[in-house]
């Protein structure tokens, strides 16, 4: 038996020998270090994997602003003919510089507005798509020995429950 565990005794013995030996030092922060540090790895795998996460609401609205803004400016309309073509494309611009000039300030002043809005929005969303869910899988599992269900009554049509 030349591979003989060490008896539950030995063990205690050895903490005791490090206890009166020097204390170790230890990091007093160690957990929240080591969660930091984990987030951040975490942060990073996502962001090569998926590529930056998306800013505030008011961020992407000013994106979007940006970009229909010079969608409008650089289209160019057969419509107008060659003449008219020119007072379209100035019109259009002005018509553009003014949305711009009366979203920038309402963004610059509410930001959290649009990041509640944003998150009312979702929320709204996941409530109707629940609701939706719900009586789609009412309709499609109906109980058919149910007579009521079937639309045995006065009428040509199918009774629906309307709760």
């Amino acid at each position: 038996m030349s591979e003989e565990r060490p008896t539950s005794d030995a063990a205690p013995e050895k903490g005791r020998d490090e206890a009166a030996g020097e204390a170790r030092p230890t990091d007093p922060d160690a957990w929240a270090t080591a969660c930091e540090e984990d987030l951040a790895a975490e942060k990073a795998r996502r962001r090569a994997q998926h590529g930056p996460p998306p800013g505030s609401a008011a961020e992407e609205l000013r994106k979007l602003v940006d970009v229909v803004a010079d969608k409008l400016s650089g289209l160019q309309s057969p419509l107008f003919g060659a003449v008219a073509s020119g007072t379209a494309q100035q019109m259009v611009n002005q018509v553009v510089r003014q949305a711009k000039a009366a979203v920038e300030p309402v963004i610059e002043r509410n930001p959290d507005v649009f990041d509640h809005l944003a998150t009312a929005g979702s929320e709204l969303l996941a409530a109707y798509r629940s609701a939706v869910e719900a009586q789609e899988r009412r309709w499609t599992n109906r109980d058919t020995r149910d007579g009521r269900d079937q639309g045995e009554g006065p009428g040509p049509g199918e009774r629906i429950d309307l709760d």
